[in-house]
């Protein structure tokens, strides 16, 4: 799905973080018929094919559809690079690049996945979807061969994905942009909440009763 040719891609899901605010582990919440962290692997995958799911180090290991790899990631609480990492070294060497996603954007759909993989031309390692001014570092593909820039910016002990997308040749994607294959930016709306896992499991209920 990368435009400049057709190299594999791949898909990372981030779910190794604590859940605060949610006081649950969020990848185990149910949302219709299927946890939070099912419906984030079958629409990446859907779109890249295949699926790696990064966690703690300690994390139970929750039941994965077949064909997904699990991997813990190096550090517990390392934060989204650090699992960016775990995910690229654990990815085939013919893969070219990664759609990174976490476990907080359940209503992703897959022709967003596909919109923003298609912006990875060969001229850029990363395309990355702003909203209001702010990147999104967990709505972007990235290309393998950051490899070892992500693992300089941690051995420096540098943890945001911001500076390893602001030091590469990455472009933007405008989350407006998006409204024509997803009107209401539902890909990009986060679930952190116990409040917001209400309203938007009551969104799923409503569509799986039409």
């Amino acid at each position: 799905m990368v435009k400049d040719n057709n190299q594999a891609s791949a898909g990372i899901v981030l779910c190794g973080g604590r859940s605060s605010r949610m006081g649950q582990p969020k990848h185990q919440l149910r949302l219709g018929s299927q946890t939070v962290l099912e419906r984030i692997i079958e629409t990446v995958g859907a779109v890249t094919g295949q699926v790696f799911v990064v966690g703690s180090p300690s994390q139970d290991l929750p039941s994965l559809p077949d064909g997904t790899r699990w991997i813990r990631d190096e550090e517990a609480h390392y934060g989204p690079l650090s699992g960016l990492r775990s995910g690229l070294r654990a990815v085939p060497g013919e893969t070219a690049a990664v759609y990174l996603t976490g476990c907080d954007t359940p209503l992703l759909k897959p022709a967003v996945v596909t919109r923003i993989m298609s912006a990875l031309t060969e001229d850029v390692d990363v395309a990355v979807v702003r909203q209001q001014g702010f990147l999104h570092p967990l709505a972007a593909v990235y290309r393998v061969s950051l490899l070892p820039q992500v693992e300089r910016f941690l051995d420096q002990g540098e943890l945001r994905p911001r500076r390893l997308i602001e030091a590469s040749r990455f472009r933007v994607i405008d989350a407006e942009s998006l409204r024509d294959i997803d009107a209401d930016l539902e890909s990009l709306r986060n679930m952190n909440t116990q409040e917001e896992y209400d309203s938007i499991r009551e969104i799923v209920k409503h569509r799986e009763n039409r």
